[in-house]
Formats: C-alpha cells, sequence, structure tokens
C-alpha cells in the first residue's frame, strides 16, 4: 500500500477519491485550502477508521505546497502517488470574461498543478518510484464555447502532463491524465446566476441546457475515483482516461468532426444543435 496526496479534498471528485484510495487500504494525504470544510470527509473517515490525515494545502500558494509536502515527507519519508485535483471552475464568453479571471483559473489550475508536481518530482525520481495523476477534463482535449478560460487551463495541463510524463519515463515514474465529463460535483450543481443577455448568450444557454440534461442521470464522482483507483492499482496504463458516463462520448463528439465542423456548430441553430447533440452524445436536451 502507498502514501498518496490528494488536493482539493473538500468535497466533490477529489473528496471521493481520497475515501475510495483509503479503503483500499492506502494512506491518504488529503489537502484542502479550507479546513473549515473538512467535516464531511473526517466523519467518514472517522467513522470507517480510515487511514486519512487532513492537511492544509493552498495550491495557488509556494509556502503552502511546500509546507504541507514538506510535512508528508518528514512524516512518510516518500511520497508514492499524487492525484492533482484542485480546480476551479469559469464560464463566460472569452471578450466579457475579466483578464483576472483568466489569471485564477491559470493559478489554480495550472500553476497550483505544477507546484505539487515539482514538489514531489525530485522524490520520485530519486527512488524511481512513483505516479503521478493530473486530473484535467473533457475540456482538456477541445474547446466548447462559453469555456474559453477553463478549456485553456485544462489545455496546458494536458500538454504539460504529456512532457511530463516523457521527462519522468527513463525514472519509471508513471504519468496518467483523467478527464471527466460532466460530474455531479459543487461544480456543476451549485445553481449559477443568470448571466444578463448578452451577444454570446446562445452559447451559454447550450451548455447550460447539456449540463441540466446530464445532471437528470447523475454521475457520482465515486466513478472517477475508481478511474483513479485503476490507475493507482496498475489496471490502467494509457496515458489518458477519459471518465464518467459522457467522458468518452464528449471526446468522440470531437474527434468525429473536422476543425472546420467544430467550429461551424457555434454558429448552428438550436434545431442544429439539438440534433447533433442526439446523434453523437444520444442526449435528449431541452433547451430553455
Amino acid at each position: 500500500m502507498g502514501v498518496i496526496v490528494v488536493t482539493g479534498t473538500s468535497t466533490g471528485i477529489g473528496q471521493a477519491t481520497a475515501i475510495t484510495l483509503a479503503r483500499a487500504g492506502h494512506t491518504v494525504f488529503a489537502g484542502m485550502r479550507n479546513l473549515d470544510r473538512d467535516g464531511e470527509l473526517r466523519e467518514i473517515a472517522s467513522r470507517e477508521n480510515l487511514a486519512v490525515t487532513i492537511v492544509r494545502l493552498d495550491v495557488d500558494s509556494d509556502s503552502s505546497v511546500d509546507d504541507a509536502f514538506n510535512h508528508v515527507l518528514r512524516e512518510k519519508g516518500q511520497i508514492d502517488v499524487l492525484v492533482n485535483n484542485a480546480g476551479i471552475g469559469a464560464r463566460g464568453p472569452i471578450e466579457l470574461m475579466p483578464v483576472s479571471v483568466f489569471r485564477q483559473v491559470m493559478e489554480t489550475n495550472f500553476f497550483g498543478g505544477l507546484r505539487c508536481i515539482k514538489a514531489v518530482m525530485p522524490s520520485m525520481r530519486e527512488r524511481r518510484r512513483g505516479c503521478i495523476i493530473n486530473i484535467t477534463s473533457v475540456a482538456g482535449q477541445f474547446g466548447l464555447s462559453p469555456q474559453g478560460a477553463y478549456a485553456a487551463s485544462k489545455w496546458a495541463f494536458e500538454g504539460l502532463s504529456e512532457c511530463l510524463a516523457q521527462e519522468l519515463s527513463p525514472f519509471n515514474v508513471r504519468v496518467a491524465i483523467v478527464e471527466p465529463g460532466v460530474i455531479a460535483t459543487p461544480l456543476t450543481t451549485t445553481p449559477r446566476p443568470v448571466a444578463p443577455p448578452n451577444p454570446y448568450s446562445t452559447h451559454g444557454r447550450r451548455l447550460g441546457a447539456y449540463f441540466a440534461a446530464s445532471l437528470s442521470n447523475p454521475t457520482s464522482p465515486f466513478e472517477v475515483a475508481k478511474t483513479i483507483q485503476d490507475i493507482v492499482d496498475g489496471k490502467s496504463v494509457k496515458l489518458r482516461n477519459p471518465t464518467g458516463a459522457d467522458g468518452a462520448s464528449f471526446i468522440n463528439w470531437r474527434k468525429n468532426k473536422t476543425d472546420e465542423e467544430w467550429v461551424a456548430l457555434g454558429a448552428a441553430s438550436d434545431d442544429e444543435w439539438v440534433a447533433d447533440v442526439k446523434k453523437n452524445m444520444g442526449m435528449d436536451v431541452k433547451l430553455p
């Protein structure tokens, strides 16, 4: 059994992953930015007597990352697996979204993961053993308006991960990417303020309708956690691992179109867009 650090564990995929890996017998250090949100995870770990230690870990902060990983290394002497899960969402047209939002999304979703990677690389390389699992998104493989900031951060993280996998391959350190589709977590289920009408409202309305249709038959974050467990246990040796009910379907939807066809979908009529979703995703989307 290994020593595993999971980031972003207060809710959702991170919490489910920490619980799943601890139930499998691993020693889990569960990082979260705000320890006031540790109640649910702490209660489950206590009730089931799981080897979960909750640590303060703000991936946006150099000092917080250094403190957390140094604490784990001092206590256990090694880190066998890093699960880079901490992330934030962002939805809105590129023209109207402030540059500050783009910076914040990149800070957490890209640089936050990079900080954690650099914290474990030296010891894994020296031991010639370890695994780094980066949670991206299906949005790491294609752009879908109005998710410019979010998709950009996930594309960047996937590019970094692929380079990292090559760099660490000679040292027997594995890198894997996990690409969830629409998963029922606070990131997707928390009601969003209704955006005022703007020139790009059609795209936001369509994306919201797709999420609503998908969440009518919700996919549990524990399904993503199972994918992560399969990687940890060596049952999956792939670099990219789509997960969730619509993860692989989303990626295939994009791959089945040329770049020009995908771009043209942004200008399609509502009826054309709904029909395309039905054909490629098998999803009945009801537009408001």
